[in-house]
């Protein structure tokens, strides 16, 4: 008995928790550093999912074994809590995304919508805009600058950010609009040239995480989503291009 209390009380990893998680696409880059950070300072074992938010939801809903939920937008983790997969009062925007015009060819793009306006492209790249806020976001932003009409017919869909970045990436597409968190490590551009797209060109995008009811009592879930909240992933959040809900308010 004394050795089973010793090696609870020296050895604190044996409490350990393992968690599957989901996370959106837009938000990898980011993820991966706050899990490594929540590891190494908690000892629990994150496993991670990237994809569409629109396919976890269908997934969830269908009984995917997730016991934490990273949405890129807010409908669809407020469209689990009311079908009661979720854990009530735990749902909260864990960043504020930011969109960027992004090309890899040099000097494609500059620090405005000049190359929109000027029409001089085959193709634009976009996240299919009924499955993907951001494709929503660069929609409005067409819309506001009134140059929708103008450039549908240039337009190429991915099914999410993700392969919106690759299609720009590889060249396949000019340029496109892909989240600033995917082109921005440690607070700069550290791929190609982009217009980081103004806020008020189109809705915030909000991007809401959730306790799923398969982790309910899963103390490392819930240590991990507090942990998403504090001040070091809020440093990680920053220096990819998010902000926080205070700092749109």
């Amino acid at each position: 008995m004394l050795l089973v209390v010793f090696l609870v009380v020296g050895c604190p990893w044996i409490l350990a928790g393992e968690i599957k998680v989901a996370v959106a696409s837009n938000f990898t880059a980011p993820m991966k550093e706050i899990a490594a950070a929540f590891e190494r300072s908690s000892g629990h074992r994150v496993t991670l999912s990237f994809g569409s938010s629109g396919k976890f939801f269908a997934q969830i809903k269908h009984g995917a074994p997730f016991q934490v939920f990273f949405s890129a937008d807010r409908a669809k983790p407020e469209a689990l809590e009311k079908a009661g997969l979720v854990v009530p009062e735990s749902r909260f925007t864990y960043a504020v995304g930011a969109l960027a015009l992004w090309s890899v060819r040099p000097g494609y793009v500059d620090d405005d919508s000049a190359r929109l306006k000027k029409g001089d492209f085959r193709k634009l790249a976009l996240a299919n805009p009924k499955l993907a806020p951001y494709g929503m976001a660069a929609v409005e932003v067409l819309q506001n600058l009134k140059l929708k009409e103008a450039t549908q017919a240039k337009w190429v869909y991915g099914e999410n950010i993700s392969q919106t970045y690759q299609f720009v990436g590889s060249g396949n597409a000019e340029l496109g609009f892909v989240a600033v968190s995917q082109i921005m490590d440690k607070g700069r551009i550290a791929k190609g040239f982009a217009w980081i797209v103004p806020g008020e060109l189109h809705d915030p995008i909000r991007q809401d995480a959730v306790l799923l009811k398969r982790g309910a009592h899963s103390d490392a879930a819930r240590a991990l989503l507090h942990f998403v909240r504090g001040e070091k992933a809020a440093q990680i959040l920053q220096s990819y291009g998010y902000k926080t809900l205070a700092d749109v308010n």
